[in-house]
């Protein structure tokens, strides 16, 4: 494989395509990357961001058929480039399941493709057992806000995975690997693996893969593809794959702001990203230069736990208000919705509030903001979502059920006829199944980098 042996480079360059795996992109800017020398191709494949169900559940945010289409345009670039393919939290979450996933997505496009490429699937599911080992010998600390660490916690996840940093994808790479289907990672360290390998500085490597992280989203036009960043002793510049696009100096220092609770210092696995002393200086109208970061390596490697346990089963129900007289008492009114459901629920089915739980959310007025929201005046239409949690689905539903005349035609105290509102849907309760949170926010004192982690290889069979 091109630039993967041991010998010095002066820099290495890594192509970032997308800021998520099957979001798209346009597939003139992956032959410019190719162009341009990129030297591998990262690419994340999940995230948080959208909540405990996906991690609780095993299962993708992203469709297949839309994974299937970038993962072709990338693995026939990898091919053709003889470029190593990273792809980071595989199937949303990184579970094992995800990782699978993806791997029969690939494995399906390489034999349509008439590709060959070698496999490494990196699982980062954990165990609980072996977790609350762990426990037991003080290995697992919490981090900030979160209390310390019961063993009946680790028992009622549904799943847990570890974040990796790069080790494991670097031990995949150098053990053959062309196309790394990495679980749970963290999103730098899919970026950070190759040049770290390749003997680039850490401080570099790793704010490069902070900056590309999410694809474009440096850049003056985020929707028109990712960003090639390339990484040398002193530094790193960073362009855009688009023509009709531009890195700045604000955006790329902008994007040490993103999902970070410091925006001078990051953590990964092996220690911290400082770049308080960084400088970001346009090169030309669309490529930026960054020198002056630097990475403190940790005393003790540490591996993130993510976990999500099942909190209950929902149904939702939505109905949209236009009446002025309702909307001009908006909070008056949802209190008394919600009073009212708590006295039907316990007149009908002889639940007390401790045995189910309920929200109301006004759209289109505050139920984004809730108290913060500044908007004053009474708003000309609100959507009404009410979304009731009980330790079963029935329960949840039969809630819901008897909220429905009241979200059909509750009126305010002083109105002496009935209102008709609207709901959104027939019918109008919505069952969404098991409802999940997130339970962990704790690390484990790693024994080695790549210890919690396993990584098997699987060979590509040519179709003739």
């Amino acid at each position: 494989m091109r630039n993967m042996d041991k010998e010095p480079v002066d820099f290495v360059t890594v192509m970032a395509p997308t800021g998520m795996l099957g979001a798209g992109f346009p597939e003139a800017t992956i032959e410019r990357g190719l162009r341009l020398g990129a030297d591998v191709i990262s690419v994340d494949g999940g995230s948080t961001d959208s909540g405990p169900y996906y991690l609780g559940a095993s299962q993708p945010k992203t469709t297949r058929a839309a994974v299937a289409r970038d993962l072709r345009m990338l693995l026939k670039a990898a091919a053709r480039a003889d470029i190593p393919l990273i792809v980071g939290s595989c199937g949303t979450s990184g579970t094992d399941n995800g990782v699978d996933w993806v791997a029969g997505i690939v494995a399906d496009v390489q034999a349509e493709e008439g590709l060959n490429l070698r496999v490494a699937r990196i699982y980062s599911e954990q165990d609980a057992a072996d977790l609350k080992e762990q426990l037991d010998a003080g290995r697992i600390h919490a981090l900030p806000p979160a209390q310390e660490l019961r063993p009946e916690t680790l028992e009622s996840c549904t799943h847990i995975v570890g974040v990796m940093g790069h080790e494991p994808i670097v031990a995949a790479i150098e053990a053959g690997a062309q196309v790394v289907l990495a679980g749970r990672a963290t999103d730098t360290a899919i970026a950070a693996a190759v040049p770290l390998m390749k003997g680039m500085p850490a401080g570099p490597s790793w704010h490069a893969a902070k900056i590309i992280e999410c694809g474009g989203q440096c850049t003056t036009d985020p929707r028109a593809g990712g960003v090639l960043a390339t990484i040398d002793a002193n530094g790193f510049s960073i362009e855009p794959l688009a023509t009709t696009a531009a890195c700045t100096p604000n955006l790329v220092a902008a994007h040490m702001l993103y999902e970070t609770a410091n925006p001078f210092r990051m953590r990964e696995p092996d220690g911290t990203l400082d770049v308080g002393d960084a400088t970001y200086t346009a090169v030309d109208e669309t490529t930026v230069r960054v020198e002056g970061s630097r990475f403190h390596v940790a005393d003790q490697h540490t591996i993130k736990l993510e976990g999500a346990r099942i909190t209950g089963y929902e149904t939702m129900s939505f109905t949209g208000i236009r009446d002025p007289h309702i909307l001009s008492a908006i909070d008056d009114w949802a209190a008394l919705l919600r009073t009212m459901i708590k006295q039907r629920v316990e007149q009908t089915i002889g639940l007390t509030d401790d045995q189910y739980a309920f929200d109301v959310r006004l759209y289109g007025y505050n139920a984004v903001l809730g108290d913060l929201d500044p908007a004053k005046g009474a708003p000309r239409e609100v959507g009404v979502m009410l979304l009731v949690n009980a330790p079963d689905q029935a329960t949840a539903t039969a809630v819901a059920k008897i909220a429905n005349p009241l979200m059909l035609h509750l009126p305010t105290p002083d109105m002496n006829y009935l209102p008709s509102l609207a709901f959104a849907t027939s019918p109008a309760e919505t069952e969404r199944g098991p409802a999940y949170e997130f339970v962990l926010h704790h690390v484990v004192d790693s024994r080695t980098p790549t210890d919690m982690f396993r990584i098997e290889f699987e060979e590509a069979t040519r179709r003739d």
